[in-house]
This record gives structure tokens, C-alpha cells and sequence, in this order.
């Protein structure tokens, strides 16, 4: 057998306090590490890169370990839900049960609303990701190092380092305080650049004015107060000056030490795999049923590259996830089976983390042809093993990670999905939507960040899944914008649409997606930093294009859209995004109650404040842009949007409008009745929380 697992349980103690959830009683948690051991010569990991070139123990075989959590049902209903842990947090209780975020969850309060208990899930946690390094709770996964017979392995590392804030002089050389540096190999070749926009010319930073090193501080021994010194480092990079806010920096060395990242595939693959289907008393979850596997962003995107890569089918070719809902992941996959990979790495956006290999082709569950490369692939390939899918997406992705790309090819042209796909275009909401949040906030963004609430559509989600896994019922079909209705539209046809709000600017242009070498071994995980940009101006349909789309002026209470550097002049995929009402929000898809029931403009884009990238998106975070409260305001302010006064007559207009928004979106399967009740009580007075009014 070319896998060897054992669950080893360091903790038990019980979840919530003892709570009992009605029939599927009170809960358990067990905590521990999983010991894997595979041969790296059988076909169910042979893909995984360098596993040829990891240590063995005496029977042959690659060891690792990683983390674990479950939360195990008195009485459960034969179901797992499989949080795929974003880098190394746990999310599903949040999100699925409105509970605070821990890494702990173990008081009544992280039980939330108790949906998944009262639902009877077992829930399960895993470590998968290699890079990252304990702390805060974080479950971490330990992989070997490959070497070359015994010496070590170096290659070309790339690391793009951006601040928020200014005072910052030392870090990992992963960019990232939480994870996994690869040590500088030869400090010679080693150089770092910056430049304010993507495309702009790097400025090198003179090999003077920063080393590789860490400053620490601590007691003095020639005197009373606190000293400091600059320790040599292989693994920090230390810059005097200081790294400033509106600069992208990029550090290019040669590094040693690669991991094996791509067994975090095999990782969640045996572990899930043993937990379906092994009957012994060594499976804590024994007699599991179905088993569905949920990521968000990162680890949505992690969800489909396991799909991509044949992960979904175990050592025996039995299918391992039921049903997968990837969620935000927009059109990527991941980076993580290759040399030096860095998983905690996003996936591309406008201003962070540019040209990265898991934004790649293929970016459907549906088979498509690349017409820049003649490629023909799909992400769902394999129909014997293949789980159901449910892709969840909001308009952040739309306009920062591709997300058209999903459901159309790569000349934008509707594709239709396998019957086994569902997409849901959750509309106006942003990338991460907080169930808690108490206030609108705003971080260094142009607008207030998006505060559109749509926790309610994860439970209604898992429970469509979990009837169409289990008795063949049909979910909802999905809802998304197209080319052949009209709702998903060319940004300068989206422009001459979006309202002229007075103040707002608009982004130029959603997250450009450009053709990328990573070299002649990229299909081997071997990759050339950095990767070359495909040269050639070209639109859709190969005709030349203007470096801009769309006028760049829209009148005196619009501003343009932003400079966002040079424009990018090489090959490129079509990014279409969705079309809007007069509001400004988005006419097709799930609108969830308060979209359907505005109080603002919601969007999925926010460009950076100056200073800090001007008019550059800003990560993944959305924008809510307040209607007038009065007549007379939007009359003083040119503002085109109805105020809120000629829509609802007082908040308890309001809040029915919310009612039934809600009892419509429960009436076609995409909510809970329960969560009626909580939308209501949410809308009273306005619904504070949320959004900013005088009234």
C-alpha cells in the first residue's frame, strides 16, 4: 500500500462548553498531529515536485506530519464538513455560524449560532500549507526539504514586500511575519527593486542602503537601558530607510532549501480518505457518509487545484470529497506544487502579488481552449471521481482576481458548465464579508469598505449540497451574469454605466490578466523567476486595443479613472465584470436582502488612497458609498442616486423591504427560513452596523 496515516490524539476535551444541540447532543474536540508516510514512487503522488529527491525513512517511504482538529457530534448525521484552513486559520464556524474568528474554538460563543452542530456535521480541520509557521493557534504542516543526493537545491526566489504603514525595516524574506522564508543560498546575486504602479519601470535599490540581516533589541551589558544590534541573516531582510507605503518592492535572490509543498495535496487527500473509508477504531469520525470540502480565497483556490490535479481520488480510485464549494477563489488555483513555491502567496491582483502561477489556465470547471496558447483543459476532467461543485464568487472577484473567467472563455465568450457545477454570483458583495461586523470601516481605501452581509447563503448553500450529494436533488440553478442577457459587460460599457457619484473615482480598469512564461519547465514545477510577460497588443478578438478602456473623464462630479502606471502592452485575457442598475449595484446574481433593499452602492472595487497606490485597487476589498439621506443633500451634492427618504418612509419601511427580499430569496432555495428573522432584526434602525445615516 502506498500509504501509510495515523491519527494521533494529543487532546479531547468537550466543545462548547458541554452545550447540548438538541438531537446531535453535546460536542467533542480533538486535537492532534496526522503522521503520513507514502512511497514516492507509487502513481497516486508521483506528480508531487521533487518527491524523487526527499528523504527516506527504512522502509522507503517520505514522512510528514501535520495538525489537526475535529469537532465530533454525539449524534452526528454521517457528515464532514472539511474547512480547508486559510493559512493555517480556521474559518467555517465564523462564516457558517456567525461566530467569532479563534484558532481555539472551544466556548459556547465559538459555537455561534450552532447551525453546523444543530445540523449534526462533524467538522474537520488540517494542516496543508508548508509554509507557515506556528503561532497564534495556526495549524502548521511539516514537509521535508529536497536535496540533490545529499547537497543543497537552489534556485531563484521571488518575494513582493508592500506596506500600509510606514516604520517597517525588517522582515521575513517571505514578506510575511507568519511563514516560511527559503534561506539566501548566495547573497551576491541578490537584488531588490521598487516601483510606485505594476508596470512602472523597478528602481533598484542600491545593495548599500539594505542587507540581509534582522535588527533585535534587548538588555544592554555596557549599560542600564535597552540596546540594539543587526544580526547577519539568511532568512531577513533588514532595509534602514525603511519600507514606505506607495512603493512596490520586490526582492529577487537565490535561495536554497526547497519543500515539498505539493504534499499538502496529499495530506488532505489520505486524511479526508481515511476518514470516509477507514471502519477501524484508529478513525475517530468511523462511519462517515459524505464529506464536503469548503475554502475561501486561498483555499478555495487550493480546492480547485486538488480537483484539477486528480487529489479527489484517493490511493484505491475512490472519490474523496462529495461535494466541494470553493468560495471567492475567483479564476485561480494555486501555487504550491512546484520548487520554492510560496502557498501563503494571493493569487494576483492589481496592485499585490503580480504574476503568479497560479493564475493560469485552465480557469473553468468546463473544458475551453486558450486561443493565446491553443491549450485545450478543464478543471473537472475526471467524471468518475469529480465531486459536485458549487463556486461561490462576489463582485471583488470580478474586478480583482477574474473572476468572468470562471464561466466564460478566454475570449470572454459565454461557457456553458457540467451539470455537476453550480456558480453563484453573490452581487455588490466584497471578498470577505465579517457576520459580526459592528461599524463600517475604512482602511486605506478611497471609500468605506463593503459592508453587504451574506453569512446566510453559506448555510442554505450546505444545505442544497448536502440533498444533492445525498438524494440526487437539484440546487438552484445558477446565478450569474452573461454575455448573452446583457449583465456581464466590457469595462467601458460597465463605465458609462456606473452612476457619477460626486467624489468617487471609479478604477481604471478591472485586475488586467497577462499572458505569463514561467520557461520551458514550468509543467515540471520548475520555474523561472521571474516570468516572462508575453509581448503583443491585442483584444479579444485580436485586434488592436487602446492602452485605456473607456474615457477617462466623466464630467466635473466624476473623477476619471486612475494612473495606474504605463499600461500593460502584452498578451492578455479577456476580464469581463458585471453589469449595474442606476445605483451603481449589480444587477445580476444572488442579491442578498440588502442589495435588494439599499441603503448605499455596493461594489466590489476600492481604490487605494494617495499615498498609498493612488487610485490602484486595494487588495480585495469593496466599497459602500452611502445614499444621500434627503432630498435636499442630493440636490446640494449633485449626487444622481435617490436618497433614502424617497425610498423607504422610516426604517420600519425599511426593514419590510428587507423582509421581503428575504422570503423571495428563501422561496427560490438560496436561503433559510430561519435566517429571515435574523435579516429583520439586523435592518432595525437602519441597520447601524452596516452603513452611515443622519436619519
Amino acid at each position: 500500500m502506498s500509504r501509510h496515516l495515523t491519527i494521533r490524539i494529543d487532546d479531547r476535551r468537550p466543545f462548547a462548553d458541554g452545550h447540548d444541540f438538541g438531537g446531535t447532543g453535546p460536542y467533542e474536540r480533538l486535537s492532534g498531529r496526522v503522521l503520513f508516510a507514502v512511497d514516492p514512487d507509487a502513481p497516486a503522488q508521483a506528480d508531487v515536485v521533487d518527491i524523487d529527491k526527499a528523504p527516506r525513512d527504512e522502509d522507503g517511504r517520505v514522512r510528514f506530519e501535520a495538525d489537526f482538529m475535529i469537532l465530533k457530534p454525539a449524534h452526528g448525521n454521517g457528515r464532514v464538513l472539511f474547512d480547508y484552513g486559510n493559512r493555517g486559520h480556521k474559518r467555517a464556524l465564523q462564516f457558517f455560524n456567525d461566530a467569532p474568528h479563534s484558532n481555539d474554538p472551544l466556548s459556547r460563543a465559538h459555537a455561534g449560532n450552532g447551525f453546523l452542530m444543530r445540523r449534526g456535521y462533524a467538522v474537520a480541520w488540517l494542516a496543508w500549507e508548508g509554509d507557515i509557521m506556528p503561532g497564534d493557534g495556526r495549524v502548521v504542516l511539516d514537509v521535508p526539504v529536497a536535496t540533490d543526493n545529499g547537497a543543497p537545491i537552489t534556485g531563484r526566489v521571488r518575494t513582493e514586500i508592500i506596506v500600509d504603514a510606514p516604520g517597517t525595516t525588517t522582515l521575513p524574506l517571505s514578506g510575511r511575519v507568519a511563514a516560511w522564508s527559503y534561506p539566501v543560498a548566495d547573497p551576491s546575486d541578490a537584488v531588490l527593486t521598487r516601483r510606485r504602479f505594476p508596470y512602472d519601470p523597478k528602481e533598484v535599490v542600491p545593495r548599500s542602503a539594505w542587507c540581509f540581516g534582522q535588527r533585535i533589541a534587548g538588555s544592554g551589558a555596557e549599560s542600564a537601558g535597552t540596546e540594539s544590534a543587526l544580526v547577519p541573516s539568511d532568512r531577513f531582510i533588514h532595509y534602514p530607510a525603511g519600507f514606505q507605503p506607495g512603493w512596490i518592492y520586490e526582492l529577487l535572490y537565490t535561495a536554497r532549501d526547497p519543500k515539498l509543498m505539493g504534499l499538502g495535496h496529499v495530506a488532505v487527500r489520505d486524511f479526508v480518505s481515511f476518514l470516509k473509508h477507514e471502519d477501524s477504531d484508529a478513525n475517530p469520525l468511523a462511519g462517515v457518509q459524505k464529506v464536503y470540502g469548503w475554502g475561501r480565497s486561498q483555499t478555495g483556490r487550493c480546492l480547485r487545484d486538488f480537483v484539477y490535479r486528480g487529489y479527489n481520488a484517493d490511493a484505491a480510485g475512490r472519490r474523496v470529497f462529495d461535494g466541494v464549494m470553493p468560495h471567492v477563489a475567483g479564476a485561480g488555483r494555486k501555487w504550491l506544487n512546484h520548487r520554492f513555491a510560496s502557498p501563503i502567496v494571493s493569487g494576483g491582483q492589481q496592485y499585490e502579488d503580480h504574476f503568479n502561477i497560479a493564475d493560469s489556465f485552465p480557469f473553468s470547471y468546463a473544458w475551453s481552449r486558450d486561443h493565446l496558447t491553443g491549450r485545450e483543459d478543464a478543471i473537472l476532467k475526471r467524471p468518475q471521481t469529480d465531486p459536485l461543485v458549487f463556486h461561490t464568487q462576489t463582485a471583488s472577484e470580478y474586478w480583482t482576481r477574474r473572476g468572468s473567467l470562471v464561466h466564460t472563455d478566454t475570449q470572454g465568450n459565454d461557457l456553458p458548465q457540467p451539470d455537476t457545477v453550480r456558480v453563484y454570483f453573490w452581487s455588490s458583495s466584497q471578498h470577505s464579508a465579517n457576520p459580526l461586523l459592528a461599524a463600517p470601516v475604512r482602511g486605506v481605501g478611497q471609500n468605506l469598505s463593503n459592508s453587504v452581509a451574506t453569512s446566510m447563503l453559506f448555510r442554505a448553500m450546505l444545505d442544497a449540497m448536502d440533498r444533492w450529494a445525498t438524494d440526487g436533488t437539484p440546487p438552484p440553478p445558477s446565478r450569474i451574469p452573461t454575455r448573452a442577457d446583457g449583465t456581464l459587460v466590457e469595462y467601458a460599457r460597465w463605465k458609462r454605466q456606473f452612476p457619477a457619484i460626486p467624489g468617487v473615482m471609479p478604477l481604471a480598469e478591472p485586475n488586467a490578466l497577462p499572458l505569463l512564461d514561467f520557461g520551458p519547465d514550468a509543467e515540471r514545477g520548475l520555474l523561472r523567476e521571474p516570468p516572462e510577460l508575453v509581448r503583443g497588443r491585442n483584444d479579444p478578438d485580436g485586434a488592436p486595443r487602446p492602452a485605456h478602456q473607456g474615457p477617462a473623464h466623466q464630467g466635473p462630479a466624476h473623477q476619471g479613472p486612475a494612473h495606474q502606471g504605463p499600461a500593460y502592452q502584452g498578451l492578455r485575457y479577456t476580464v469581463l465584470v458585471p453589469s449595474v442598475d442606476t445605483d451603481g449595484n449589480d444587477v445580476a446574481g444572488v442579491r442578498v436582502p440588502m442589495v435588494e433593499a439599499p441603503l448605499g452602492t455596493y461594489t466590489g472595487w476600492n481604490p487605494r488612497a494617495r499615498g498609498f497606490g493612488h487610485g490602484v485597487q486595494w487588495r480585495f476589498e469593496g466599497s459602500y458609498i452611502p445614499f444621500p439621506d434627503t432630498e435636499a443633500e442630493r440636490a446640494l451634492t449633485g449626487d444622481p442616486r435617490r436618497p433614502i427618504q424617497a425610498r423607504y418612509a422610516d426604517w420600519h419601511a425599511y426593514q419590510a423591504a428587507i423582509a421581503q427580499a428575504a422570503e423571495r430569496l428563501v422561496g427560490w432555495g438560496l436561503m433559510l427560513d430561519e435566517d429571515i428573522a435574523r435579516c429583520v432584526e439586523a435592518a432595525a434602525d437602519w441597520n447601524r452596523s452596516r452603513h452611515v445615516t443622519s436619519l
